[in-house]
């Protein structure tokens, strides 16, 4: 594991009902990285509402991953806070490429979910594929089926 994370597990942040393992970013990537690839449109971004605070959050993430005509939000780095605010919030808005589209989030769970996360670990080429080897149970990994809505 490099400099710049660590592994936390949260007691209270599993949606299946067991502690949730997540790799939590440095502050290189939260102060740095993630604030210039925002600037330069090279990033998806979640607006989803925090599930304690309320407040609208800016979230940095990779594209959305595409599979067989449907598009996921995968957390590579397990159960973090966009992936628990989400499954809360159950919609958010999602700026792309494409613009900016308010989407509802359907969690997955057991083998539908296992098969996304296969798919997806073995398609990635960014330095998500680290994240992925830290936690190699797909269990780790919330996965949302992403569908468009009026607004």
């Amino acid at each position: 594991m490099g400099v710049f994370e660590h592994l936390e597990t949260n007691p209270h942040g599993a949606a299946e009902g067991r502690p949730g393992t997540w790799v939590r970013p440095g502050v290189f990537l939260s102060k740095v990285a993630n604030p210039i690839m925002v600037s330069l449109g090279r990033t998806a971004v979640l607006f989803v509402r925090g599930r304690k605070s309320g407040k609208l959050l800016k979230v940095p993430m990779d594209p959305p991953f595409e599979w067989n005509g449907t598009r996921y939000l995968v957390s590579p780095r397990g159960e973090t806070h966009w992936a628990r605010n989400l499954r809360t919030a159950g919609e958010a808005d999602l700026r792309t490429r494409r613009g900016l589209e308010h989407v509802r989030a359907v969690e997955l769970h057991g083998a539908e979910r296992d098969a996304v996360v296969k798919t997806y670990a073995s398609t990635i080429t960014c330095h998500c594929q680290r994240y992925m080897k830290q936690l190699p149970d797909p269990a780790d990994h919330p996965v949302f089926r992403i569908e468009p809505t009026a607004t």
